[in-house]
């Protein structure tokens, strides 16, 4: 299926596996990359050398494109990005809006930029700027997110840029990618399903959590860091929300930020201005601060440590619908196939008469008309 995505990053199948903490490490990067898919390696919980160690990982492991996400606002940006120009990666994505300079130094590489937005202005801005695409995730996104639906801002920033859109938030199946496709976009973008493959590092006792969760047991909250974050309810995001737990979150807090930055190398002025950054304008607590320069390692505790006791498991919606652990080639086989066979029976379905027909929809931006050349795999 090719689409301006595709065409744009290089990949066979319009599918992103997002930029994950903790999740989106070598493995699971080449495993998408293998199966035609677009991986992103997962940068702010690495130190430079491993960004650069896990690029190289992924490098001689496969041919194929894969990207690294980015903190704009982190005080290594740059010399993150030298890294992703001096290894020759294909993409950078961003999680907050990078400036214009940064888009600009890095396109000036050849590197293709994709930010990921939450709303209308943001994406108008970058595309300014010269991004070369967004990722448009929405409020059923998990992690850090929107309070608006996929189904009200994706059409919404499709109608408002013209570059490629990935659609993020509420997608785990070819359904989905179809849908997509109709309101615009180039391609989705998925986190929560690429988290539950076998190709996932995260405990199988995590996954098993994921897999049983309802949609009432996936909340959004700000009792974390201040800010709406999508996640499973844990028995501390459930102590967090019940405000008795602030003071143990506190002390928790230091003392993970402690070991966070030992693992990280940052120092204790750096680690709260990550926190401060992290603000964004919003009025918090010192104690939120603190756990908002500390999300890592709450982040490792669950998905590395497996203790869902003592972490956060950040999570879209989507798990809910979520009921198995396939590969990242079966899930990426799985959702085109499902996608090929929902425009085969929107196809099959019966036509009005001519006369009765309305005006033709202007040109889609996202799917291309003209076929892919056929390759030796023939995908």
């Amino acid at each position: 299926m090719r689409t301006a995505l595709t065409d744009l990053v290089g990949v066979r199948h319009p599918i992103v596996q997002t930029g994950m903490g903790w999740v989106a490490g070598p493995r699971l990067v080449t495993a998408t990359a293998r199966a035609g898919a677009l991986g992103i390696l997962a940068s702010a919980t690495m130190t430079p050398d491993q960004l650069r160690s896990a690029v190289r990982e992924v490098r001689s492991r496969t041919d194929a494109p894969f990207g690294v996400n980015l903190r704009a606002d982190a005080g290594d940006a740059r010399e993150r990005v030298r890294i992703i120009v001096e290894e020759g990666v294909r993409v950078a994505s961003f999680a907050l809006a990078p400036s214009r300079e940064l888009i600009a130094e890095l396109k000036d590489a050849g590197v293709v930029v994709v930010p990921s937005v939450g709303a209308r202005r943001h994406a108008e801005k970058v595309a300014a700027w010269g991004a070369d695409a967004v990722i448009v995730q929405g409020g059923e996104g998990g992690g850090h997110t929107g309070e608006v639906a996929t189904t009200v801002l994706l059409p919404q920033v499709v109608d408002a840029v013209d570059i490629p859109v990935v659609a993020a938030g509420g997608f785990h199946d070819g359904r989905g990618l179809v849908a997509a496709l109709a309101y615009g976009a180039a391609g989705v973008a998925m986190g929560t399903r690429f988290l539950l493959t076998s190709d996932s590092t995260v405990p199988d006792a995590v996954k098993a959590r994921y897999l049983a969760a309802a949609a009432k047991d996936i909340t959004l909250t700000r009792a974390v860091d201040g800010l709406p974050h999508r996640m499973l309810r844990t028995e501390m995001v459930a102590e967090l929300e019940g405000g008795a737990g602030r003071l143990r979150a506190l002390y928790g807090a230091v003392r993970r930020a402690s070991r966070f930055r030992r693992l990280s190398g940052l120092s204790w002025p750096g680690m709260v201005r990550d926190g401060l950054a992290m603000r964004h304008g919003k009025e918090l607590s010192w104690s939120q601060v603190l756990l908002a320069a500390n999300t890592p390692m709450l982040l490792r505790a669950a998905m590395v440590e497996g203790r869902t006791d003592l972490g956060i498991m950040a999570s879209g919606q989507v798990a809910a619908l979520i009921e198995d652990l396939p590969s990242v080639a079966g899930l990426v086989e799985r959702v085109m196939a499902d996608a090929e066979g929902a425009c085969a029976a929107l196809g099959a379905m019966p036509s009005p008469p001519l006369e009765d027909r309305a005006a033709p929809a202007s040109p889609d931006r996202g799917l291309r008309t003209t076929p892919a050349k056929s390759s030796p795999s023939g995908d």
